[in-house]
């Protein structure tokens, strides 16, 4: 049998969606193969890294905001409910994903950091503003 360890990293490796992990002060220390899929970066490049890696310019004040309250408070607005925002490629390109956040708390109940799963949804978000622009093709 796997130790449960080394199956725990491996589930988190394989899942689908992207899984990033950052600590207190929003340093990326998990990013699973889906996060480079995703977002273009690498394991190696975005380790160590801070999480504007990913967030587009005009959002990290709000970002930062509700993360530091986060931390100071022990509770997420958000947290399990996926939310709609944008992200940023190591292109360039701008992404819609759908995130859902939560914090990592250790054995005494303090909090550590956060983790964000993540799945790209711009193809359907882009889909649906074409859709609600189009004119109706229902005259009666």
């Amino acid at each position: 049998m796997t130790d449960p360890s080394q199956l725990d990293a491996k589930i988190l490796e394989d899942v689908a969606d992207a899984l990033i992990y950052s600590n207190r002060s929003g340093t990326i220390l998990r990013w699973n193969r889906a996060s480079s899929a995703l977002f273009g970066f690498s394991a190696e490049e975005a380790l160590g890294q801070n999480l504007d890696l990913i967030i587009p310019e005009h959002l990290r004040p709000a970002h930062w905001k509700g993360f530091e309250a986060a931390i100071a408070s022990g509770t997420m607005k958000l947290a399990g409910r996926p939310t709609l925002t944008r992200a940023l490629h190591k292109c360039g390109r701008r992404l819609y994903i759908e995130m859902t956040f939560a914090l990592v708390r250790d054995a005494g109940g303090a909090v550590q950091g956060a983790v964000a799963m993540a799945r790209n949804v711009t193809e359907r978000v882009e889909r649906e503003r074409a859709a609600r622009a189009a004119p109706s093709s229902q005259n009666s």
